[in-house]
Parts: structure tokens; C-alpha cells; sequence
């Protein structure tokens, strides 16, 4: 069995310890360095740096000076966040994963990364990405065994934070590009409802679904980051949510499409949960799942090739194959198409809330993922245990839930309703907590 580099560190533990000056800045800077250059060419989580010593060294002298006294640091004083290479953060070039020109993909500083500095955070660095976030993979390996994929598209952000590198780290989903990595390296990821973090200055995949994530060792963590990224976070809403939650599972093709092993995981899950007294409902909730699928790709296709229309037609020929695909695919789609599928998501939306009171749950419950992390970095793996939630833009997080016998590791997502993320995370710790941590 591969030796596994995972080692995961509290958020809101470094976060304290820091704002109280243990370590100091600039020991904590030379412990991160010298772990970067000592893991991080075992699983490539991060973009090559020259010069990150120095840069951080400088950004931290300069964070220290600002808050001299511990009283009043802000809440993310010194911490080291890993964000995702296709969002832009000043003084560190954006390649997206990409052979494209830096200088033709530059912009201004991303909304998020102005409120990670706000709060006090170092930028560590960016993480590796798969090509403009779609499927073409990058390097990073992951943490529990480098000869698995760690997902994606989102790789060097899970892979960064299930090492140990960094408590927190930044990624995006179209699809399953939080839910998916975060399952397979043994983390937790949260993938906020669509627009509660505003993606000014991040490259776009789709925008009818791209949707800034988060990446922690636990709940707590996904908590802390979220209250101080999401617009309008309401405190309150998280801890008037009370009573335990009544539980949905989706019945029906879509939950057939995850794999025997993490099936049997996920009704481990399921009964762990209910012995604890919390109620679990089976609903049938996609009928016309392949439908959904069809509608999502139709519309993640024609926005795609729209997005990259002025630099496929200068720089087609640097494209990754994956990625070239899929743009000349979505160049075929009809703008009536889109729109239809666009309607028929409205649609959704409005059975699934029905479905909502109807059943009368609080949360739906489904794996993370298909499975384990798949063997080799060909793949980022299938997204589709993700594709529904996504398309109807929920809040969606998932915790370490299980492993195969291989030793992977499996996930539980666990899905709130459009807005509800303050609740989803106050009532997912019922589940962290009867399920205990896993990573």
C-alpha cells in the first residue's frame, strides 16, 4: 500500500493560535515554506513559486505591522490559503492550468481573495488546476494514495488541504469540482448556493453554474470560511437552526449511478444516522435523470465555447485535447437550446422545493462520488453524484464518510435548500458528529 501523505490541520485551531502569536509570523511562514518544498513534490498541489519564501515573508512582515497586538487580529491573521489557479490574485500570475500566455488571462484581484486579505490570510499560493476547470487533469496526486487522481477540477486545493500544507484552500465547481476532490482526499469541501460568493475575477467555465468553494479538515473550518466569504452571512440563521434534522435520500436512477462499495457506505452512513434517532425519508426525487444530464451539459457546453471564443480562435493549438472537445462541442449548440434547458431547470427547482415540504426533509443526503478515487491521473473521476445539485445551484458540502478496502477515502454529501447554507452547515454537525471523522 502507498504511504499516505495525508495530514490535515484544523482551521479554526491554527487560526486561533495565530492570532494569539504562537507561532509568530515569521516562523510560521519558514515552517510552511519548508513544508511545501519538503510534501509538495510528492503530490504537486501547488503551482511552481520562485521567490514564495520571500513573498510571504514580505506579506507577513507587513500583516504583523498592521496588527501589532493580538487584540483586534483579524480573524484569519497569518493563515496560509491555497487558491485556485484560475482565479486572480494580485502579484501572482493566472495560468488556469493552461500552456496559454499569463499576460492573455490576467485580470484584477478576485472579490474572494480581497475578503481572504481582509480577514487577515496569506495567499500560500495558487493550487493546480485542471485546464480552465474542466477535465483535462493536472499533476496533483492524492495525499491517501499519490497513484489515485485527487479529483477535480479543484486538485491542488484538495490535495493542499488533505496534506496538511494549508487549512483551507479555495476551489470552484461547475459540476462536482468541490464535492468530488474534497470526497476523495478526505476532506471537507462546501460549495455555498450559486452566487452567495461572488465570482468577479475568476475565469468562468459555465456561468449559469460556477459557484467559489471551500476546502477544511472539518465543519468547523467550513464554517469560519464561510461566514467570512459568503455575502450576507447570517450568524443568527446558523444558530437558531436547532432541532435535528429530518433527513431525504433521492431514490430512484440517480442514486444507482454511484458504485456497490460506496452504495453499501453510504446505507452504513445511513444507518449510523438513524440510530442515533434522526429521522431518513427515501423520496423519489429525479425521474428523468438523464434528462437532467442532458440539460446540464447543454447548457456547460455552449457557455464554455462562449467564454473561450477570443482566445480558442488565437490559441486553439495550446488547448489540452479534453478541453478542445468540449469547446467544439458547445460551438454546435443553439442558443434556443441553452434557453430551454435553462426553463426546464426553473422547472426543477420548483418540483424539487415541492418535494421539499412535501416529504417534509431539511436535507438530502447522496455519496459524494461514484466511488474511490480512481487509479492514475488520466481522470479527474465521474462528477455525477454532484450533476443535479449543481444544476439547481443548492448548497451542497460533503464530509468524510467511510473507505473502501483499499483504504480510500469515501464521502456523504449533504444538501440544503437555495440560501440555506447558514442552516446546512449548523445542521450538518448532528452528521459530522454521529459519523465521527474518517479522514
Amino acid at each position: 500500500m502507498e504511504q499516505p501523505l495525508a495530514r490535515p490541520r484544523s482551521l479554526t485551531r491554527e487560526a486561533a493560535g495565530l492570532r494569539s502569536g504562537v507561532p509568530d509570523l515569521s516562523e510560521h511562514v519558514d515552517r510552511f515554506c519548508a513544508l511545501v518544498e519538503r510534501v509538495d513534490p510528492l503530490i504537486h498541489a501547488f503551482v511552481p513559486e520562485p521567490g514564495r519564501h520571500d513573498r510571504l515573508r514580505a506579506q507577513a512582515r507587513a500583516l504583523a505591522a498592521r496588527h501589532p497586538e493580538s487584540a483586534g487580529r483579524p480573524p484569519l491573521y497569518g493563515v496560509a490559503v491555497g487558491v485556485k489557479d484560475i482565479v486572480h490574485v494580485d502579484g501572482l500570475p493566472t495560468h488556469g492550468g493552461s500552456a496559454l500566455p499569463p499576460g492573455v488571462l490576467a485580470g484584477p484581484q478576485a472579490v474572494v481573495v480581497d475578503r481572504l486579505r481582509a480577514a487577515g490570510a496569506l495567499v500560500a499560493g495558487k493550487t493546480v488546476t485542471a485546464e480552465f476547470a474542466a477535465s483535462a487533469p493536472g499533476p496533483t496526486r492524492n495525499p491517501h494514495h499519490p497513484g489515485h487522481t485527487p479529483g477535480g477540477s479543484s486538485s491542488g486545493s484538495a490535495a493542499a488541504v488533505a496534506a496538511g500544507l494549508v487549512p483551507l484552500a479555495v476551489g470552484t465547481q461547475t459540476v462536482g469540482s468541490v464535492i468530488r476532490p474534497a470526497a476523495y482526499c478526505g476532506v471537507v469541501g462546501f460549495r455555498p448556493t450559486y452566487g452567495r460568493i461572488p465570482m468577479a475575477g475568476v475565469i468562468p467555465n459555465a456561468p449559469s453554474f460556477d459557484t467559489l468553494g471551500v476546502f477544511t479538515a472539518d465543519l468547523a473550518g467550513a464554517a469560519l470560511a464561510a461566514a467570512l466569504l459568503c455575502d450576507d452571512w447570517r450568524g443568527e440563521a446558523a444558530a437558531g437552526a436547532g432541532g435535528r434534522p429530518v433527513l431525504g435520500v433521492p431514490d430512484g436512477a440517480y442514486l444507482e449511478r454511484a458504485e456497490p462499495a460506496a452504495l453499501r457506505a453510504f446505507e452504513e452512513s445511513l444507518e449510523r444516522l438513524a440510530q442515533t434517532g434522526l429521522t431518513v425519508r427515501r423520496v423519489p426525487l429525479f425521474p428523468d435523470f438523464a434528462g437532467i444530464t442532458r440539460q446540464l451539459q447543454t447548457i456547460n457546453r455552449f457557455e464554455l465555447a462562449r467564454g473561450h471564443a477570443d482566445w480558442f480562435a488565437r490559441f486553439g493549438g495550446l488547448y489540452r485535447p479534453e478541453t478542445a472537445a468540449s469547446i467544439r462541442v458547445g460551438q454546435g449548440v443553439a442558443a434556443e437550446d441553452r434557453a430551454a434547458a435553462l426553463q426546464a431547470r426553473e422547472r426543477l427547482r420548483e418540483r424539487v422545493a415541492r418535494a421539499i415540504v412535501e416529504a417534509g426533509v431539511d436535507l438530502w443526503l447522496a455519496p459524494s462520488a461514484t466511488g474511490g478515487a480512481p487509479e492514475g491521473l488520466h481522470s479527474t473521476g465521474d462528477p455525477v453524484m454532484s450533476l443535479p445539485w449543481s444544476y439547481l445551484g443548492l448548497p451542497a458540502l460533503s464530509l468524510p464518510a467511510g473507505r473502501t478496502a483499499e483504504g480510500l477515502p469515501l464521502g456523504l454529501q449533504v444538501v440544503g435548500t437555495a440560501g440555506g447554507d447558514e442552516r446546512l452547515l449548523a445542521q450538518a454537525a448532528f452528521l459530522e458528529g454521529a459519523l465521527g471523522r474518517e479522514a
